[in-house]
């Protein structure tokens, strides 16, 4: 494992149960622990930004809502009691080391509208150049399963990300990634370094083990990817023992995941990390050759049209085959879509009505994934 000091910025990720203890709630000498590797990092000249879980389980502690399932609204409203106070352990635990902090409060539309985006990362970066640590959470307090992160993983890779990280660091109640999950099969190998995240990979993935998580190995490879794609560098290791991040600078176990040597740059980085498509377009043998040739996606290549999707949406791209091959923001709505996949340009404006774009995804606003094509990159302006 590489020594964190080499990073310049880096983003930590911490789990629910790794912060809160179900019966006593927050781990203080935990926190205080990894405050301390935080301003180790920051004395060296990294900017760190911390992105925490904690909120709902910590609110459940408080108001005694003890293991059971929580209705919608009783989780929403442990999370402003929890999140009040996991902002205030936070800036004990950093002002205790000479740091100062402020909390940001993310929705699912603060990192996928464009203009939003740009504002929450302004308002991170002020804080970076304050010699702030920001504190980041999904807002539970008013999100929905239907309009929601649905895990911190992903939401930490879109902060990396968003914010030119070059490494994250997802602390874990597991040591990095093995061939199988362990707690299932003994016989698992641990794999310390990953050069991309392929399918196999994937394939080695489990689900969620804790009722205070709801994030899982699967998770972790999805942030992998965002981060990676944007040239981040990603570590998974456990975050269960004392000063979790001097361990790994330590040498102790944690499996690093190398980023692509054809980052995604600018304006492409948000296309690419977008986390939920509006929509899929799985095209034909043709289109894929031309995708990873660079070029745009015209509708004569498109095969199946899937999805209520807008003009300007993010859609993802399938190979014949079902796999995710790019992303790009889509030039027509769902309805128009479906009546123009498969023709060539010169049919769009008899069928449409009116004289139309020639593509259904112009390159500029197209991403080809790692997976879809090893050491296909673009580059993009902001």
């Amino acid at each position: 494992m590489q020594s964190l000091k080499k990073y310049r910025r880096i983003t930590v990720k911490i789990g629910s149960a790794l912060l809160v203890d179900r019966t006593t709630g927050l781990k203080r000498e935990w926190l205080a622990s990894l405050a301390q590797d935080v301003g180790t990092l920051a004395a060296g000249g990294a900017e760190v930004l911390v992105v925490s879980s904690g909120a709902i389980a910590l609110g459940r502690t408080i108001l005694g809502l003890g293991k059971r399932a929580l209705k919608l609204e009783e989780s929403q409203a442990a999370a402003a009691v929890g999140q009040i106070a996991l902002a205030g352990a936070w800036s004990d635990a950093l002002g205790g080391h000479g740091l100062k902090s402020g909390q940001i409060l993310l929705t699912l539309g603060d990192t996928e509208e464009r203009r939003r985006y740009l504002n929450a990362r302004a308002t991170i970066s002020t804080l970076l150049k304050m010699k702030a640590i920001p504190v980041i959470n999904e807002n539970d307090t008013v999100a929905t399963s239907e309009i929601r992160y649905g895990d911190n993983d992903r939401l930490a890779a879109r902060v990396a990300t968003m914010m030119g990280a070059d490494l994250l660091v997802l602390l874990s109640d597991i040591d990095g990634l093995y061939t199988a999950p362990p707690a299932r099969d003994p016989s698992a190998s641990f794999i310390p370094v990953v050069e991309r995240i392929t399918p196999d990979i994937e394939a080695m993935a489990g689900a969620a083990a804790s009722e205070l998580s709801r994030g899982g190995m699967r998770t972790k490879l999805d942030a992998g990817k965002i981060a990676n794609a944007a040239g981040t560098a990603m570590v998974i290791t456990s975050g269960t023992r004392l000063s979790p991040l001097m361990a790994i600078e330590r040498g102790e176990r944690a499996t690093f995941f190398k980023p692509s040597p054809t980052p995604v740059k600018g304006y492409k980085t948000w296309i690419a990390g977008q986390l939920e498509p509006a929509g899929r377009l799985t095209v034909d043998a043709g289109a894929v050759g031309a995708l990873m040739s660079g070029k745009s996606l015209l509708p004569a290549g498109v095969k199946l049209v899937s999805g209520n999707f807008a003009r300007g949406d993010t859609v993802a791209i399938l190979s014949p085959e079902g796999r995710e091959i790019a992303r790009g923001l889509v030039a027509y709505d769902a309805a128009d879509a479906v009546r123009i996949a498969g023709l060539k340009t010169a049919e769009i404006e008899t069928v449409l009505g009116y004289e139309a774009r020639s593509a259904m995804i112009h390159r500029d606003d197209l991403v080809v994934s790692q997976a879809g094509a090893h050491g296909v990159g673009g580059q993009g302006g902001e």
